[in-house]
């Protein structure tokens, strides 16, 4: 492997044999989509980053894996006042250094980029292994018991927390047609959600929870010494990029 280039700093990269690809997991209950049921009361609630499904349909029907680079682009459209805020490059940095090497790992083998599932642990838990949501979803990942249990990985583990993240990252793109806004809505929801709303569901944690990974991926892809364009192009994390 040719040493990087001059002043990209260090960098985290590995060399593992690729290993089958997780099995396909059984259909289930939706994991978190308990967290955001609907109303049920015949009133439409306002959904945060309106501006944004205004312009990016949520439709099943859409699903496209290049919907991605024009859902990038309506990020740079919003309202005064109401831009999707993003995390800081050093706190991506901070999450790479701690959890980089397990990020790479697990993505081998996957069409999740390592920038993407850096993204969505940002958004997630911000890197906290210890983090525990209100309706049980555990770790960096953010996984529901029922999804460890799908893809065979103990939660509480960080390096298995981010393994099975990522299975399921990739299982869900895989899914929805390689779309990554559907994924993230399954993701969050449980892609039962989008199966039964023929969509991203309108349920306000949804919602907002895509935008906010996407803003999310275009701070961490400025971490990769190659900055992806997709969200399944690989990545190796430089380290120093951001005192830069």
């Amino acid at each position: 492997m040719a040493p990087p280039a001059t002043g990209t700093g260090r960098r985290i990269t590995v060399q593992i044999a690729p290993r089958p690809a997780a099995p396909a997991p059984k259909e289930g209950a939706d994991d978190k989509a308990a967290t955001v049921a609907d109303s049920g009361d015949g009133i439409a609630p306002r959904l945060p980053a309106e501006w944004f499904w205004a312009a990016i349909s949520p439709s099943l029907d859409k699903a496209a894996a290049h919907r991605f680079q024009s859902a990038l682009a309506v990020l740079d459209k919003a309202p005064a006042g109401r831009s999707i805020a993003a995390p800081r490059l050093q706190e991506l940095q901070t999450i790479a250094r701690a959890h980089g090497r397990d990020i790479l790992v697990s993505s081998i083998g996957t069409g999740v980029s390592p920038a993407f599932a850096l993204a969505v642990i940002a958004v997630e838990s911000a890197g906290r292994q210890g983090a525990v949501s209100p309706v049980g979803a555990r770790g960096v990942m953010q996984l529901m018991p029922a999804t460890a249990a799908r893809f065979g990985v103990d939660p509480d583990i960080s390096a298995e927390n981010i393994r099975g993240g990522i299975a399921y990252l990739d299982w869900l793109l895989k899914r929805f047609e390689g779309d990554p806004l559907l994924a993230l809505a399954g993701y969050n929801a449980g892609e039962n959600a989008v199966t039964r709303h023929k969509g991203v569901p309108p349920f306000p944690e949804t919602r907002a929870y895509v935008p906010k990974v996407l803003a999310a991926w275009r701070v961490a892809r400025g971490l990769c010494l190659t900055p992806p364009e997709l969200v399944s192009d690989g990545c190796v994390f430089a380290m120093e990029r951001a005192a830069r």
